[in-house]
């Protein structure tokens, strides 16, 4: 047989099939549920709180989340430090990017905590999550001026440029009130910039089904410029970051069926956290805002951890990895 019509080889199969190293594949979108179970035990701790409740019960479970998310930044370290290129990659698709995102907002979370009882380590950790979060957002700025897709505006963008939010409420409490403000303010800026524009391009296009539970983001960002804007004193506009989050909840719930369209996937951990902020929100600003925040809580309470367990139930195996597109290290 002359030698240019062979038929092509290939390289025999792997047996037993090769496996990925330890923790190689860790998908960044798992912690967008971390950071929805730890935004529901921060909302748990402020209704105890409003309600005068026994907080010891939510103590222990956040206590029992602190164990889960240290583990699972352990696994993505060990990821990164592998191949620290594989940051760049997991940019790129969209659940990587926000679960990047929201990995940093989590170790904020995680300050929020701690503060009352290692105020010092909690400010540590915040200070660290933004710097991470300042990194995250300047690699998405330049995979964005890359992409065909860069120039189209979507709700992760308020994980990314709004997220240092998460912060703002913590660094308050720890004597910081120059940065939360300077933060705040930057953060107002960005959220009324990303939801002015996402409303004008849904004018014009509708999401694809699987994308629609990201449209969450937007009570995300709402809610906790509300909580903070009513931690600083600007009552006023609270008020109105309040019913604008309000709205805007009113509106995902009108519009769930549609919102939910494709069935679960693991996108609909951006779902999670936005439900507890918002609760958070409620019951910061108080007054007749008090009732919706606990109900909102109890309803959080029906709908977070489900979310949760159906998300992380796919981390073991790969199966998440594999649903997410994460890199491989």
């Amino acid at each position: 047989m002359p030698a240019d019509k062979r038929p092509p080889r290939f390289p025999p199969p792997q047996f037993p099939m090769r496996k990925p190293k330890l923790f190689a594949t860790t998908p960044p979108a798992l912690f967008l549920v971390l950071l929805g179970l730890l935004s529901f035990g921060l909302a748990l701790r402020k209704a105890a709180h409003v309600t005068g409740l026994p907080g010891e019960p939510v103590e222990a479970l956040l206590g029992a989340l602190l164990g889960l998310w240290i583990f699972a930044v352990l696994a993505l370290k060990v990821k990164v430090i592998r191949r620290p290129m594989v940051l760049l990659e997991d940019m790129r698709p969209l659940p990587g990017r926000a679960g990047l995102a929201a990995a940093a907002m989590s170790g904020m979370a995680v300050g929020a905590v701690l503060a009352p009882y290692a105020p010092r380590v909690a400010l540590v950790l915040v200070l660290a999550s933004l710097a991470a979060h300042a990194l995250l957002a300047g690699l998405l700025i330049q995979v964005l001026a890359r992409e065909p897709e860069g120039k189209t505006v979507n709700p992760t963008w308020h994980l990314s440029f709004v997220g240092f939010i998460v912060a703002a409420p913590v660094l308050l409490q720890l004597g910081w009130p120059g940065l939360a403000n300077v933060i705040f303010a930057l953060t107002f800026l960005a959220a009324l910039g990303i939801g002015l524009l996402s409303a004008v391009q849904l004018t014009r296009r509708v999401p694809p089904a699987p994308l629609r539970p990201m449209l969450a983001l937007h009570l995300f960002a709402a809610s906790l410029l509300a909580t903070t804007a009513s931690l600083i004193g600007q009552d006023l506009l609270a008020l109105v970051l309040a019913l604008a989050a309000a709205m805007i909840l009113a509106a995902l719930v009108a519009s769930a069926r549609w919102l939910l369209a494709s069935g679960f996937t693991p996108l609909w951990g951006a779902m999670t956290f936005p439900l507890s902020v918002c609760a958070t929100a409620f019951l910061t600003f108080g007054g007749s805002f008090t009732a919706p925040g606990l109900i909102l809580t109890l309803a959080s309470l029906a709908l977070i951890p489900p979310i949760a367990w159906q998300v992380l139930r796919l981390w073991p195996g790969g199966r998440l990895a594999a649903h997410t597109n994460a890199a491989e290290a």
